[in-house]
């Protein structure tokens, strides 16, 4: 059993102490609270949502992916690569706010280890360049993708919107979905509008083939808390 840190129990402790049951689901709204009053270290956490899917991911058809904008961002600054096949795309690219765009040259600069980003954005013309990039880009989840909006021709968009706070996500083998949706330093109401935007969109994209309960459990928690199970009234089917 891993044995929790003095802090945390202490944190749980007063939790209850609050009178905030941990192992019961809590609204969206209580649960940010908690988080927020929880957060007593010297750095700015991230605030991080991870939802339990009912999904059998060796299905193909239930392949749990895709990205999505978030209201107000995730308040973190996202380095963004473009492999692009020509000069006004660079130029585009650089001017929505990459860090580095290019073609083969930029690819042979990854080979050779170059790794200073968040997100990899690729024309479709340029995937076959950027299919070699596979073992170095694919277990770290920066391999461009069409299903995460990462393969597109209107790269200058694709930059400003990641630039902006789009996210991706994927459901591991085990159907759970990790995501950041912001940080302490963010006002409640827009870590609440962030979280249930989400929850809405991770709702509105079950697969046609799941039965029964979809979202089967939400956990909010900053980067060194304590989990916060949260209640969320989705509209499934």
């Amino acid at each position: 059993m891993k044995q929790r840190s003095k802090r945390y129990r202490a944190l749980v402790d007063a939790a209850k102490k609050a009178g905030l049951d941990l192992a019961a689901p809590q609204s969206i709204d209580k649960g940010v609270t908690w988080v927020k009053q929880t957060s007593k270290v010297k750095f700015t956490e991230s605030v991080d949502l991870a939802v339990h899917l009912n999904l059998d991911t060796k299905k193909a058809d239930q392949q749990f992916r895709g990205n999505f904008s978030l209201p107000h961002g995730t308040g973190r600054t996202v380095r963004v690569i473009a492999f692009v096949d020509d000069g006004e795309k660079i130029n585009a690219s650089l001017a929505n706010g990459a860090v580095k765009a290019g073609g083969e040259t930029l690819v042979e600069e990854v080979v050779a280890g170059f790794m200073d980003f968040d997100v990899a954005i690729a024309t479709p013309k340029m995937m076959r360049f950027v299919s070699k990039l596979g073992k170095v880009l694919g277990p770290r989840g920066l391999m461009p993708s069409p299903k995460s909006g990462t393969v597109t021709d209107d790269v200058a968009t694709a930059v400003k919107e990641f630039k902006g706070g789009k996210i991706e996500y994927r459901a591991d083998s085990a159907g759970n979905v990790q995501v950041s949706v912001g940080k302490t330093a963010f006002e409640d109401v827009k870590l609440a509008e962030n979280i249930s935007a989400f929850l809405t969109h991770v709702a509105e994209h079950r697969p046609s083939s799941v039965k029964g309960e979809f979202i089967k459990n939400i956990t909010v928690s900053s980067t060194m808390g304590p989990g916060v199970k949260l209640a969320f009234a989705s509209k499934e089917a």
